[in-house]
């Protein structure tokens, strides 16, 4: 941490440290990491509970993020593209397609908007006998897709001659400060990796990722990615064009986010944006993502009317137990803490 990130520490910090043991022991949660955002500082920074068997987590702790991938890579795009390396809305077609669907012609149709805002049509993930398929036009209905960044991600190496995390490490990385963030990890740094432990209590070993993926297995600690969404805040990296892009939805999805919820929960408006979930309560912006796989859960949102923003970062299956526990503390926005809740109840 740096001297003026020290220096703002707040009467939040003192709370979690207090708080956190007791919210991990009610939700059965191994250890988590948290960082909270109030303008451009970080005000708040604590860990508690086991990143290992008899290893304490500290704010140091590396966590497997998950899902918390995509931001990241979307922003790697986005800068790129702010560089004019490539452009928003071009086919991807002319530099990468993929095999599995070199002789269907919708390939022509996606570009980079399509896979940041999951709308390529593709399923989360190919099928390991049939391979990459289509299960709906691009452009239309949007559908969650992990393979979609990694298309995106093979475009980004063929149009700009360097991969994914060589031009994350240029762009993102190292112009933020995130020193202890990667795509990819050697055997011997496993041991600063949370391991995760399952429901039943079992740990497990971490992913040991040795090339790149774009939508999943990134290693960061909370520290690293709330200064990440600073810089998002800030609009760093980014033309004015790109920047404004970034902060619109690109494809609706309030119907569905608003069903079986009560009505006077409904945000205004709900979709995917280019990284993330916008979800606009009373006309404050809140971009969120979470990231679940076995043992790890995590959960970044901010909120761009306020430059506000949270970091959750868990070793855990339950890990979304905690959620709810800590913005309570913090003291975060009670609709849009009502609203999760009242989304994850569904």
């Amino acid at each position: 941490m740096t001297a003026q990130e020290r220096t703002y520490l707040s009467n939040i910090d003192q709370a979690l440290a207090t708080e956190l043991p007791a919210i991990l022991v009610d939700a059965g949660v191994a250890s988590v990491s948290v960082a909270q955002i109030e303008g451009n500082r970080i005000v708040a920074l604590q860990a508690a509970g086991l990143q290992a068997p008899g290893q304490p987590a500290t704010p140091d702790t590396r966590y497997n993020v998950a899902s918390l991938t995509k931001p990241i890579t979307a922003e790697v795009t986005l800068r790129l593209i702010s560089e004019g390396r490539f452009t928003l809305d071009e086919s991807m077609a002319r530099y990468w397609v993929d095999p599995d669907i070199a002789d269907d012609p919708r390939a022509t149709l996606l570009t980079p908007r399509l896979s940041l805002s999951h709308q390529t049509g593709f399923p989360n993930w190919r099928d390991p006998v049939e391979g990459l398929k289509f299960e709906g036009d691009p452009g239309m209905a949007p559908g969650y897709s992990g393979e979609g960044y990694e298309y995106l991600a093979a475009f980004i190496g063929k149009r700009t001659g360097a991969g994914l995390e060589a031009q994350a490490k240029r762009l993102v990385f190292k112009t933020i400060g995130m020193s202890a963030t990667s795509y990819t990890l050697q055997s011997s740094d496993a041991r600063a990796i949370a391991q995760g432990r399952d429901a039943d209590g079992k740990w497990q070993l971490p992913t040991i990722r040795q090339r790149a993926l774009a939508s999943d297995d990134l290693y960061t600690t909370a520290r690293d990615y709330a200064r990440f969404m600073i810089s998002l805040m800030d609009d760093q990296g980014l033309s004015s064009a790109i920047a404004a892009e970034r902060g619109m939805i690109q494809a609706d999805r309030r119907e569905e986010t608003c069903k079986n919820i009560p009505s006077e929960l409904c945000p205004e408006k709900a979709g995917f944006a280019l990284g993330w979930e916008l979800l606009v309560l009373n006309g404050q912006r809140y971009f969120m993502h979470t990231g679940a796989d076995d043992g790890a859960f995590a959960l970044a949102y901010w909120d761009a009317n306020n430059r506000k923003g949270t970091v959750i970062l868990t070793n855990s299956d339950e890990g979304y137990r905690v959620v709810l526990p800590i913005l309570a503390q913090i003291g975060a926005n009670p609709e849009y803490v009502d609203l999760l809740r009242a989304m994850a109840a569904n």
